[in-house]
């Protein structure tokens, strides 16, 4: 049975829509549209209480039995245990991984996520601190993206993982970012080699509203 994706089109939904893709799972998509505020319909918050996609509902959970999971993060790594794919089980080789999801899911989109905030005050005053401030934070994560990479071809080491597709939902935004890729290469590199795969194609493609 397919897993049912609760989402809409925004860097968080889209790093699930690439991981189901990418793993190849079936899936069927549940607009959730935010904008109207259906976050906060009970029947989304029965799997997401904390109000905010992406989250998930697999039939075929742990022992056949159906699972809800919120958090795109621990989406991911559900995912990634469920499969077998993009998710070492070797803890040595595992750890990489999670590290690099953990400072996407900590740093690089909540940091990102204010300068698209403050890129829409209108006040001046108001938008000039925040905006410099953040935008200050979101490039120097870049950076630190982009010193991994000159060392490495993917966020964890020599293989594709489940934190590619974490921060590939938000470089995906890199324009909205304010930031050109070309001030870093590597990032710009490894960018370029995600969304050439098809599997990852797919996942930008797919309608999530």
């Amino acid at each position: 049975m397919a897993i049912e994706l609760w989402t809409w089109d925004t860097p968080n939904g889209r790093k699930i829509s690439v991981a189901l893709e990418e793993m190849g799972l079936a899936y069927t998509v549940k607009p959730v549209n935010i904008g109207a505020g259906e976050q906060f319909r009970p029947e989304f918050l029965a799997i997401s209480p904390n109000n905010r996609i992406p989250a998930i509902v697999d039939p075929d959970g742990p022992g056949g039995a159906p699972i809800s999971v919120f958090e795109s993060g621990a989406i991911l790594l559900y995912l990634g245990q469920k499969t077998g794919k993009f998710l070492p089980r070797d803890l040595r080789a595992q750890v990489p991984v999670l590290e690099w999801l953990m400072w996407q899911v900590g740093g690089f989109g909540p940091m990102p996520g204010q300068v698209h905030h403050f890129l829409q005050v209108e006040n001046e005053a108001d938008r000039r601190y925040g905006l410099d401030r953040y935008s200050k934070e979101t490039r120097r994560l870049y950076g630190v993206a982009d010193r991994r990479l000159a060392e490495v071809a993917y966020f964890a080491g020599a293989e594709v993982s489940v934190a590619d597709f974490a921060i590939l939902g938000w470089a995906w935004r890199h324009e909205r970012h304010q930031v050109d890729l070309a001030a870093f290469p590597n990032v710009d590199r490894w960018y370029r080699a995600m969304m050439a795969r098809p599997a990852t194609a797919r996942g930008f493609a797919v309608a999530l509203k």
